[in-house]
């Protein structure tokens, strides 16, 4: 029974987690729509930086259009 205590934090914990997904995901499909891609920290050459998906992910776009 005190191993129910101890869950309880950890089920609010991830509960709390999956509610900003939603908010990231909605980020990166503006993105999509926007003709971009989402990558990591930084954009490949010949692309700029249009935006964010997410924390560590950028929205990159094509210089040429």
């Amino acid at each position: 029974m005190k191993i129910v205590y101890l869950l309880f934090p950890f089920i609010l914990l991830l509960a709390h987690g999956a509610a900003g997904s939603s908010r990231d995901l909605g980020k990166r499909e503006q993105c999509y729509r926007q003709k971009g891609f989402c990558a990591f920290l930084k954009c490949p050459s010949l692309t700029i930086i249009s935006g964010k998906c997410s924390r560590f992910h950028v929205c990159c776009k094509n210089i040429w259009g």
